[in-house]
């Protein structure tokens, strides 16, 4: 428990990806672990997101091209070369270790003030007590605080209503009628999961657009790289 202000350069909300490589440039730049910047993650466990993913879900590209800054993600000895989520778990945590990257957790952050805020500094309000910042990176990501789109007659509905973010396994809608709605990847990999169980119906505003089965993460990192050079 913190009990009184707690003062460094930078603070970084979220110990996921993006705060795991802010905290590594940071770290490079030559701020001091604790003093000059810390990282505050609400989670109770290294990982950010992936550790609450569902159970199939699996990286799109090879670990050599879903790497942190600094230090590549492990191969994986699986058959197509596309990391489950608990090894991106597992590259998460040890990146977190070989640099030594000063993540507090749990600590959930409340809020963020500028108001009478001395010499310039920022305020961050969280459960374990207030903390004071030059710079406060936000790298929170949208996992804990998913969009849910209000619909008509969705108060009425009598059956299971269920984010993405909520959805684990498919056998609980074994044999059920499922509506899938929206036609980003999570909704399609959801879909493929689901389709094995359950007579699944998938929505979308508009009609989905299909890669051929070589494209993955790879040759779109190789095609961008091209363009970019």
């Amino acid at each position: 428990m913190v009990s009184a202000p707690t003062h460094v350069d930078v603070l970084v909300i979220g110990g996921g990806q993006a705060g795991l490589a802010a905290g590594f440039y940071l770290r490079r730049a030559g701020f001091a672990p604790h003093t000059g910047y810390v990282i505050l993650d609400d989670g109770t466990e290294p990982g950010g997101a992936w550790p609450h993913t569902w159970a199939s879900l699996r990286l799109f590209s090879p670990p050599e091209y879903s790497s942190l800054p600094g230090w590549r993600m492990p191969p994986w000895s699986g058959d197509d070369g596309f990391p489950p989520a608990s090894h991106v778990v597992d590259y998460l945590s040890a990146y977190e270790k070989r640099y030594e990257l000063p993540v507090l957790r749990p600590v959930h952050v409340n809020a963020v003030l500028a108001e009478d805020a001395p010499f310039g500094r920022l305020t961050v309000e969280t459960n374990q007590g207030s903390w004071r910042a030059r710079v406060v990176i936000s790298a929170t990501g949208t996992w804990t605080r998913p969009f849910i789109p209000a619909y008509p007659g969705m108060d009425r509905f009598r059956g299971v209503q269920l984010h993405a973010s909520n959805y684990s396994v498919p056998h609980p809608f074994t044999g059920q009628r499922v509506a899938i709605v929206g036609g980003g990847n999570s909704a399609a990999q959801i879909l493929a999961d689901l389709h094995q169980v359950a007579d699944t119906t998938w929505l979308t505003l508009r009609p989905p657009r299909f890669l051929p089965d070589h494209v993955d993460g790879r040759t779109l990192f190789d095609v961008a790289s091209a363009r970019r050079r």
